[in-house]
């Protein structure tokens, strides 16, 4: 006799399949974009924050953010299974078809761009379909073809918090463009730490990031550094342009110094040990910067 299908196990393969699509979304990178972006709304917003104009950059921006993972790894579903780091995703792995991944993905872009032009405002929503075509046309099938995709894949990475801005204000102004810099920036040695750690990975996937057309590492650690030196002089942006004051600007200034002092470890030293050391940083540091922003203007 055949065991029986219980309402149990239907629960839990709903279960299974929700998350499976929830893993679409690159949740991590979702967070953090959804995070910058109500960051810049909340900055933009000034003393006249209102809770709807949030709520609205929340949703839209999840959707948007969405959208653009899962059409990611719909594009790059093949070469995720030749990855360690990435073979069991749900497409890789076989457990959501590729048109279902594909539809999901549009769905979930396409939605978040109108929602976001209906409301908010058009500039708004024209920001989140800049982010959607740089990332997912530009940056995703560059990735096969020049180490340089990466500098690209930083402008959609920093359009959340000018897309929050945006949405609260209906205008880009230095305040918004401060914190694309210090976004665009952090990701450099963000990215180049963890492209170092699984750089095995991306050559077995044919991926030509830095990291595998460097095997010395010089190059991928000299850069790391200029950029982290770069992010020193962004992150001090938002006082010079007047959106925040004294008690950010001194934060950020030991916070990012502390920050250029790892990237000089690992341009000295680029073991594997220290690329992890700059990567888990650079969670922390990004976290703490917030707090700052929201704590000066609290004060």
């Amino acid at each position: 006799m055949k065991p029986s299908f219980t309402t149990a196990d239907a629960v839990a393969l709903r279960r299974a399949r929700w998350l499976d699509y929830l893993a679409l979304t690159k949740p991590e990178l979702t967070l953090l974009s959804v995070t910058t972006a109500l960051g810049g709304a909340y900055l933009g917003a000034g003393s006249d924050l209102s809770y709807w104009p949030l709520i609205h950059t929340l949703i839209g921006t999840i959707l948007v953010g969405a959208g653009a993972g899962a059409l990611n790894q719909f594009t790059e579903r093949e070469r995720d299974a030749l990855m360690k780091r990435t073979e069991n995703r749900p497409l890789p792995a076989g457990r959501v078809a590729p048109k279902a991944a594909l539809q999901f993905g549009l769905t979930a872009a396409f939605g978040g761009v109108a929602y976001l032009s209906v409301f908010t405002n058009s500039l708004a929503g024209f920001l989140a379909a800049l982010t959607l075509i740089t990332y997912v046309l530009l940056y995703t099938p560059l990735k096969r073809v020049t180490p340089f995709a990466t500098v690209i894949g930083g402008v959609p990475g920093a359009l959340p918090p000018v897309i929050g801005w945006s949405a609260v204000t209906g205008e880009l102004s230095m305040g918004a463009w401060s914190l694309f810099f210090i976004l665009f920036f952090w990701q450099m040695p963000h990215f180049l730490a963890l492209a170092s750690m699984y750089r095995k990975d991306y050559a077995r996937a044919g991926f030509q990031m830095l990291s595998v057309a460097d095997p010395s590492g010089e190059v991928v650690g000299r850069q790391s550094l200029v950029y982290c030196i770069a992010l020193l002089a962004a992150a001090l942006m938002p006082t010079m342009v007047g959106i925040l004051g004294i008690t950010y600007f001194a934060g950020a200034l030991l916070l990012t110094a502390g920050f250029v002092v790892l990237g000089i470890r690992f341009y000295r030293s680029r073991t594997n040990g220290n690329a992890r050391k700059l990567f888990l940083a650079s969670l922390i540091y990004l976290s703490l910067l917030i707090a700052l922003m929201i704590l000066d203007r609290m004060i």
